[in-house]
Parts: structure tokens; sequence; C-alpha cells
């Protein structure tokens, strides 16, 4: 007996929501999509309970990412989801499932996988959340709960079964949306948290928002026109409390992400029997999207939870090394205010902003040789994984050269110049869409480094930004598409959508 069959009694028991029978209508779309959004708030607005002071957020910089809110129901965000997606691409990728994703059973098989992946992935990310290290520390009174009371460990208990629903939530909620709603669940929690932070970025009435700080520079002489002259002066416009960086930097990503995804080579397309109904097959730039980005970037962020996880263990203070089995092992990390200054984390270690490698301003304690390894690193980290992510999402998405050109074939549509084949229009398809994937995938990991690097309006991250706005863009696709097949309903058996 194989493990297909031994799996498949847990795995088509899983539940899931099911999927709409006919055709959805476009407002029915929509209301969901907006459904879930609302619920997404009002989830990240509900403090665990439980929870003492000096909670620490072991996502840090990748929450924009990673979605969801620290303290709240949603602590995880979409963190379970992407890790269990980045395994199950590693494993399709490399052929050890065995599964068939054109074979009906085998999709079950391999969705049910995916999503028990997931549960187990939230429980092993909330355990040491609650329980090592004080990430989450309980409350010192007693907490009453329904008549009873409840203290330590029984608090942190609590505080488990909380994170694990929020994990399960998220995911039964992305469900929804890829199945009744527009876009991707994961699509709309990332744009919906990066647009939060980047409007409180900019009309915030504090020292953080940026027209607030313009104010304060304009009608408070912070800045005297005279030392615009100097080089406090400057930094201070430039990458102090003026931000003009960091809204330069912002503005930029919206224009570079919305030209890239313009950018596209046109296979032309006839049908093979309607004389006259032509078409074309876009291969974007970035042909795979940014999602492989999240993959990428959530990797990363394992690897640091990781590192703070074995930080906080095996160390007992702020400036010592990792220790492990009783040993120091500084060539791992060293950690200083939660964060590795130097060692293997340190150096993979994405840049968060301007102040992780500009030496030359005295913000960095590091050494430059250091600073410039870590960046290296980040950079190659990034363009090489982005291609590769990008590679495996294209093959698992059915975005490659024989879906497509299977696709073509369904839809009745041919090449001209070319035979009504898919073999032939397979060949066509793989002079453009693996190398493009390829090019696209480091394009998005280029790109998103030197965001961070350069900094962006509000706590978003540059990485966030551009994932925000390139989903944004790809819903808007997604909309215009859902309203031209609402209105040609022809249109929705050509594209498989019927």
């Amino acid at each position: 007996m194989g493990w297909k069959e031994a799996a498949e009694p847990v795995l088509t028991r899983i539940p899931a929501v099911k999927r709409p029978e006919g055709h959805v209508p476009f407002k029915r779309k929509l209301a969901w999509s907006a459904g879930i959004v609302v619920l997404y708030f009002f989830l990240t607005n509900i403090t665990l309970l439980g929870v003492g002071e000096g909670a620490t957020d072991l996502f840090g910089e990748f929450r924009a990412i990673l979605a969801g809110e620290h303290g709240s129901l949603l602590q995880v965000g979409i963190g379970p989801i992407v890790t269990a997606s980045i395994v199950m691409q590693l494993l399709g990728g490399a052929n050890l499932l065995g599964l068939d994703t054109d074979d009906p059973r085998d999709q079950v098989l391999y969705q049910g996988l995916q999503k028990l992946l997931v549960i187990v992935m939230t429980a092993l990310t909330a355990l040491p959340m609650v329980f090592a290290g004080g990430f989450l520390p309980v409350q010192q009174q007693p907490l009453s709960l329904g008549g009873l009371e409840l203290v330590g460990t029984q608090i942190q208990l609590l505080m488990f079964f909380q994170i694990f629903l929020g994990g399960i939530l998220i995911l039964y909620m992305d469900e929804v949306v890829s199945k009744w709603g527009i876009g991707s669940g994961i699509g709309l929690f990332i744009i919906a948290g990066v647009s939060q932070k980047l409007v409180t970025g900019f009309i915030s009435p504090s020292p953080e928002g940026f027209f607030y700080s313009w104010y304060q520079i304009i009608f408070t002489d912070e800045v005297l026109v005279g030392s615009l002259l100097t080089g406090d002066g400057l930094y201070t416009l430039i990458m102090g409390e003026g931000d003009i960086l960091a809204l330069f930097t912002t503005l930029l990503i919206f224009g570079v992400v919305v030209y890239a995804e313009s950018v596209r080579v046109e296979i032309p397309l006839s049908h093979a029997r309607v004389k006259g109904a032509r078409g074309r097959f876009p291969v974007k730039l970035i042909y795979a999207s940014v999602l492989p980005m999240i993959l990428v970037r959530a990797l990363q962020a394992n690897i640091q939870f990781i590192g703070t996880i074995l930080h906080r263990v095996g160390d007992g203070g702020a400036g010592d090394p990792i220790i492990l089995f009783g040993m120091e092992m500084p060539w791992l990390g060293v950690y200083a205010d939660g964060q590795p200054v130097s060692g293997f984390f340190y150096y993979t270690a994405p840049i968060y902003n301007p102040e992780d490698w500009m030496w030359w301003a005295g913000e960095v304690a590091a050494e430059t040789w250091m600073v410039l390894l870590r960046v290296t690193v980040d950079l190659t980290f990034m363009i090489v994984g982005g291609a590769i992510f990008a590679i495996f999402w294209v093959e698992t998405t059915n975005m490659g050269p024989a879906a497509t050109a299977q696709q073509i074939q369904n839809s009745g549509m041919q090449i001209p110049g070319f035979r009504q084949n898919v073999g032939v229009i397979e060949k066509v398809m793989e002079r453009y869409i693996p190398q493009v994937t390829v090019i696209g995938g480091a394009l998005v990991g280029l790109l998103a480094v030197m965001a961070n690097m350069l900094g962006t309006i509000g706590a978003v991250t540059g990485t966030g930004l551009l994932l925000a706005v390139s989903i944004t863009y790809k819903l808007y696709e997604e909309i215009a598409e859902e309203q031209m097949m609402e209105m040609h309903p022809m249109m929705r058996q050509m594209f498989g959508k019927e």
C-alpha cells in the first residue's frame, strides 16, 4: 500500500470550502471578498486573552508581508500558509509526492496534504511564541473565564488555542476568497495590512506621520532655512523627519511596478472555426506575478524565526552569542536588542531600511565589510530565490508552456501560421515563458531589496509595498476581466470560466 492509499481517508476528510456550482455573479464575488476583508480587520483587533506586558513580535519587520497583527487573534498571519506552500512546491518540484495535479483524485490529495501541513505549521509556529523565551508573556494576575480562575500554564494553553484558532480561521478565509471571491485571500490580506500602514504613515497626527512632520518643519522652525545649507539640515529633510527619500521611493515603486506589469510579449491568436475572431496571449515581464516573492521572504522570516528562538532559549542576556548544548556559537549569531549583530543569522537577515546599511551616516554599528557582505547575501538570496520560486510557481499553477498550450487548444484558438496542435503551440510558448519567468522573478527580487534599502513611507517595508502595488494591479485586471465576462457570457466558455 502506497502513502496515497494510506493517507487518503485522512486527507479527504479535512473540512474544505465547497466550490460554487456554475458561474458566480460578479457582485456576489465582490461581496464575498469585501466581507472577508472586513472580517480580517475585525479579527486583527481582537486582543489575545492572557497576554502580559513586554510581548515581542517574532516576525517583526516581516509583518507587512506575513499579514496578521501582533498580539491579536491573527498572531501568525499567513506565515503557516506560505510555509506550507514552500514545502509543497519544493516536494512537487522534486517530484517526491508522486501526485498528478491533472488527476482529480490527486488534486484532492494535494489540497488536503497542503491543508494538513498548514495546520501542523500553525501549531509549530504558535508553540514557541507561547511557551519559549517569553515572546508572549503571561499576565501576572489570574484570568477569570466563565467562572474559572486560570493561572500560569493554563493561561498559556488558552493563548496557544487562540493563536491556533486564528491560524485556522485565516486558512479558511483564504479558501473562501479563492473559490467564491476575486483574487486570493493571501493577496487581499497583504493589501489590507500594507494599505492601513501606508495611510497611517501619511496622515498620522504624530512624528511618524509624513504630513504632520512637514507641518512641524514648516511652521515650528524645526529646520531653519539657513540650516538647509548644512549637512544636518539636508539629512533631516531627506532621511530624517522630512522623509523625502521615503516619499521618492514610495512613488518610484508605484511607477516601476505599474510599468513592469504593462511590459509584455503578445502572441497573436485566431479562432480555428470562427473567421475574424482574433485575440492575443500576453506573456508579461512579471509573468509569475510577485507572489513567489512572498515565499522567498517567508523563507527568510523562518530562518530569522529559528535564530531568535535559539537565542532566547539558550541565552540569558543581550550581547551574548547563541548557546547550543552548553557551547557558545558566535558564528551562528550574536544578538543585541532582539536583533542579530553578527554571525550567520546577521548575514542572512534582510535589509529592512536605510539605517541597516548606510555605514557612512553613523547609523550602523557593524564594520563596513560586514554590512557589504550582508547586502550581497540579501541581493543574491532575493534574485536567485525569486527566479527559482517563480519557476516553481509557474509549474504548480498551470502557467507553464505545456499547460498554457493545452488551454489555448481547448479554447479553440491557434497561433496564425502554425498547425493547430498542442505540441506546436507548446514549442512556441517555450520560446518565451521560461525566459520571461526567470527574468521577471529576478527583477522582482532586485526591486524588493532596493526598495527596502531606500525605505518607504510608514512602517511598510519596500517589499511589502512592492507586493501590495503589484497585487492591487493584478486585482484590478481580474475585476476588469470579470466585468467583461459578465457582459459577454460566451467569453466564459472561451476562457474556461464556466
